[in-house]
């Protein structure tokens, strides 16, 4: 009897309840009325076919359907290209997303159908060179996944009640008929850049040279005036002295041994020599012969 009520409780229990987790959103339907439970924990029902209940995972769920098989699209400049795109979505209506697909299934087949056309609309407005480029700041992924999930997000939220919160480009290649032609031309890109830098830095090289060569030119014409300059400023004192040597040879004589003596005697040097050979014959001249004139010692008259 016991054993009977128990196993009533719990069939009654089953029958007449239903558990929805923290993950989970449900759809009870009542005799065709659609209502949503949100709240998580044990609810109770109306047994079948009264009432039915349907429950949905609201968790994120990452989808690449079958465009991330590589498939093919064209660029605003008419290049075949091959894309991969992923989505993560989650149920963010579970009402309209019960009416209109009913299940995950239906809902990802849905979702590659909106994936592939507005795929086709938003590649289709960039050019090749934006979207595979060797030069970083005319790449566009960025916009493009940025537009791609705005037009997903709306589309999808409006018609099936799910919430796209990313949308990323997985795969970008080339079809292999076409994939040499495009390197060959990158290639080409390549090496006319290439050349073009040599060209500029061979520009620029030569008008450092020109300009070092010109201030090399400017500087020696500087230093040839200026030492024509102190030439000439030598020249002018050397011939005031030559004027005065001129009028007195022998004291012009006597200068020029006197220097040879210093020349010769140094600091702190001792000589035995004959007075009578030059230089050192000045030693025994007087100064009548120079012709200088030595004042009288002072109380001498």
């Amino acid at each position: 009897m016991l054993l009977g009520l128990i196993v009533a409780a719990i069939f009654l229990t089953i029958v007449f309840s239903y558990q929805v987790r923290s993950t989970e959103l449900a759809v009870v339907v009542t005799m065709g009325k659609v209502s949503v439970v949100k709240e998580a924990g044990l609810h109770f029902r109306m047994p079948p076919p009264i009432q039915k209940v349907y429950l949905f995972d609201k968790r994120p769920r990452c989808f690449d359907g079958s465009i991330a098989k590589l498939e093919e699209t064209y660029t605003s400049d008419g290049q075949n290209i091959i894309v991969g795109i992923y989505v993560l979505y989650n149920i963010a209506d579970a009402e309209k997303f019960f009416l209109n697909v009913a299940s995950v299934t239906n809902a990802e087949d849905k979702l590659n159908s909106l994936m592939r056309g507005e795929s086709k609309e938003v590649f289709g407005k960039y050019s090749f060179d934006q979207m595979i480029n060797t030069k970083p700041e005319m790449m566009q992924l960025d916009n493009i996944e940025k537009e791609l999930k705005e037009r997903l997000k709306k589309k999808a939220a409006e018609q099936y009640g799910i919430n796209v919160s990313d949308v990323g480009i997985k795969t970008i290649g080339l079809p292999e008929t076409i994939t040499k032609s495009v390197f060959d031309r990158m290639k080409n890109e390549r090496a006319k850049a290439a050349t073009e830098y040599r060209s500029q830095g061979n520009k620029l090289a030569e008008i450092i040279r020109s300009t070092a060569e010109s201030e090399r030119t400017t500087k020696l014409a500087e230093a040839e005036a200026n030492a024509k300059r102190i030439r000439a400023e030598g020249d002018a004192e050397a011939a005031k002295y030559y004027a005065v040597f001129a009028k007195n040879p022998e004291l012009a004589s006597f200068l020029k041994k006197l220097d040879s003596m210093k020349k010769i005697i140094g600091n702190k040097t001792t000589l035995v020599l004959d007075t009578d050979s030059a230089p050192f014959d000045i030693l025994k001249m007087n100064s009548d012969k120079l012709g200088i004139t030595v004042p009288p010692k002072a109380g001498n008259k």
